[in-house]
């Protein structure tokens, strides 16, 4: 389809696993992963999904296997993000990945406001949400962990110090208990920092179990951080 189109995808990967339902295709920009695509189960569907530095940029799923060719040589060239979308409406790009796309200062604003938003939604319903909410207020009002990136996970409170997955573990996290209380861990899930009555205790927790020269995020994976 690609050659019939008049397309240039390079070589055409195959995963030796499956051999039949997927290809991958290199990109031209050296921070920009193998783009694979599958087939879909049952019906004719083409998914691709795009990452870069441990971030997926793009995704979506088409019938049209010609569309699905632009797509891809649109990422294999390097062509924005937005450029991508026009040249093949099919596929989907996130506000976080368009920030991403912009460093990772916007990134790490962008999964603030996101995560902020989303914790709001669910207070009113879940008591849990609501005290990560809390926690995540105070956590967002301190400049040095308002500059790391922000995930939840089981309704703690975690903080990274790159933005790609997977993330680092080298920030204590916030745990909210269900007597009330918080608990604070770290670096590891099973190194237990102390416990705190209030939000407010549990932030200075983690404020002073910070490593030294912590921050801000940097784009990557905890893999780049080990291998730099």
């Amino acid at each position: 389809m690609a050659a019939e189109l008049g397309l240039s995808l390079g070589k055409v990967l195959v995963d030796g696993s499956d051999l039949l339902r997927s290809a991958g295709v290199e990109s031209t920009v050296a921070d920009r992963e193998v783009c694979w695509i599958s087939l879909g189960s049952v019906e004719r569907w083409f998914i691709f999904s795009g990452w870069s530095m441990g971030v997926q940029l793009v995704s979506g799923a088409t019938q049209d296997l010609g569309e699905m060719a632009r797509a891809l040589e649109a990422w294999r060239n390097g062509l924005r993000l937005e450029a991508i979308r026009e040249v093949s409406p099919f596929v989907k790009v996130t506000e976080l990945a368009e920030a991403h796309e912009k460093g990772p200062t916007k990134a790490v604003a962008m999964k603030w406001r996101l995560l902020l938003e989303d914790l709001r939604q669910e207070s009113d319903r879940l008591e849990l949400a609501h005290r990560t909410l809390k926690v995540a207020e105070l956590a967002h009002a301190e400049p040095q962990l308002r500059q790391l990136l922000p995930f939840t996970s089981h309704w703690s409170l975690h903080f990274t110090t790159c933005t790609g997955f997977p993330y680092s573990w080298d920030v204590p996290f916030i745990d909210p208990l269900s007597n009330g209380r918080y608990r604070v861990c770290g670096p590891s899930r099973g190194t237990v920092i102390g416990e705190a009555d209030t939000a407010e205790r549990a932030i200075a927790l983690v404020m002073g179990g910070l490593p030294a020269n912590c921050g801000p995020a940097v784009a990557g994976t905890a893999n780049d951080q080990q291998l730099s």
